[in-house]
């Protein structure tokens, strides 16, 4: 018996409109559904009236519900991998799930779409040729400073997530680890209230009223005499 595919399957960050149709084709073919919330998929499949089987699958319960997914795999039934919004496995659940059944023998087919990364990256006015992906930062500030040298130091774009409550001490951490450099900072990108600000860290930090502490924030740092 052929065993089933594992579909790695990006969804929209905000704006439900922003799906491939081979996403939707995808999650209308799959047996099965593994969902970072199966609450937030939910809307989604509602929206395209798509029926399909869930269960959760994250990093914490990866162990726990493994077996029955390889089983399922095994038997030639088809899974997509869902995360709450964007590609999975960036800053998301999946990483552990596809480097296992890699080694068992599936099959792994990426239905590529929205990354916030991505998006991001090209409003942000900021080089686009080297780009460096950080996610979240530690949350202690020796750990941050230390990285942030680290990453800094290269002659590339930094792009890094952070909490909206968080945002303007991030900004403060920057200044310190890496001077006044230039930033782009990205909030709710693709929804309704998308908001873009650019310039340099200490005139952002003078008039911080565009902060506010709710939404997903993405903070891009220029390099080094950029």
């Amino acid at each position: 018996m052929e065993k089933g595919k594992l579909y790695v399957v990006a969804t929209p960050i905000g704006n439900m409109g922003d799906i491939t149709i081979r996403a939707l084709e995808t999650l209308k073919s799959v047996d099965l559904i593994l969902s970072e919330d199966t609450r937030e998929t939910t809307k989604l499949l509602q929206h395209y009236e798509i029926q399909k089987s869930q269960i959760s699958y994250r990093d914490q319960n990866h162990i726990r519900v493994f077996s029955n997914i390889l089983e399922t795999l095994e038997s030639g039934k088809d899974i997509a991998l869902v995360s709450d919004s964007g590609t999975p496995l960036i800053s998301d659940p999946g990483f552990k799930l596809v480097q296992d059944l890699i080694a068992k023998g599936i099959k792994i087919e990426s239905i590529p779409g929205p990354s916030a990364v991505i998006g991001a990256l090209t409003v942000s006015g900021l080089p686009t040729d080297k780009f460096t992906f950080i996610g979240f930062l530690p949350k202690k500030s020796g750990q941050q400073d230390k990285l942030l040298k680290e990453y800094g130091a290269l002659e590339s774009t930094l792009v890094i997530y952070e909490s909206p409550y968080r945002v303007v001490k991030l900004l403060e951490q920057l200044k310190t680890s890496l001077g006044n450099r230039k930033v782009c900072i990205v909030k709710d990108l693709t929804k309704l209230y998308e908001n873009l600000i650019y310039g340099e860290i200490d005139a952002i930090l003078t008039d911080r009223t565009s902060i506010k502490p709710k939404g997903e924030y993405i903070i891009l740092v220029a390099k080094k005499d950029f």
